[in-house]
């Protein structure tokens, strides 16, 4: 007689989810609590996170669908749902790029005022990565939109403030978790 298979965790199907970021506060709060307890699936958490981590490094215009696809997938809706869907023609709006400033750091300009001396972009930081040391030309504001990082003994969580006054410096800035702000900062603060 052989062994039956072994079944799988029910709370498998949300492990990727979690991976991911993608489950609802609640769901995501009580994966934690599951993975405290089930070996099977804080095993898959870990065989994915690396994997997940690297998403960050995907080329995103790259993985954009060509006109044509959008095209035939917008028909495909129209004809199922019995709705006209009209894709516009012309994009009014190009996105700046992310750039990669250093391993594990992106960074999206959105905007530059020269007389002022400020810049105002999206920072990503992957997991476990330091941003340089640094010290304030002028008044620095960040908005953590996803994510945690921590500000030297300071720990921010997503939705959170940080101001730092002009000639203060930030020794210690990184991510456990990895995670995206909103900066507005000099272009002449002084790294180290």
């Amino acid at each position: 007689m052989s062994a039956s298979p072994s079944k799988r965790c029910p709370q498998g199907e949300n492990v990727a989810l979690h991976a991911l970021r993608a489950l609802p506060a609640k769901a995501a709060a009580a994966m934690e609590v599951h993975l405290a307890t089930c070996n099977e699936c804080k095993a898959e958490l870990h065989q994915l996170c690396p994997v997940v981590n690297n998403f960050v490094d995907w080329p995103i215009d790259d993985m954009q669908p060509s006109a044509a696809t959008r095209l035939r997938v917008a028909n495909r809706i129209s004809k199922e749902a019995g709705l006209e869907i009209r894709l516009p023609t012309v994009r009014t709006h190009v996105e700046p790029d992310w750039r990669q400033v250093s391993p594990g750091i992106w960074c999206k300009v959105l905007a530059i005022d020269e007389e002022w001396r400020r810049v105002s972009m999206l920072v990503r930081l992957a997991p476990g990565v330091i941003y340089p040391a640094h010290t304030h030309a002028c008044a620095e504001e960040l908005h953590l939109l996803d994510g945690e990082l921590w500000i030297d003994g300071r720990k921010l969580f997503a939705g959170e403030y940080n101001h730092a006054e002009p000639g203060t410096s930030d020794e210690r800035v990184w991510s456990e978790t990895g995670c995206t702000c909103l900066l507005i900062t000099s272009p002449d603060d002084e790294l180290r």
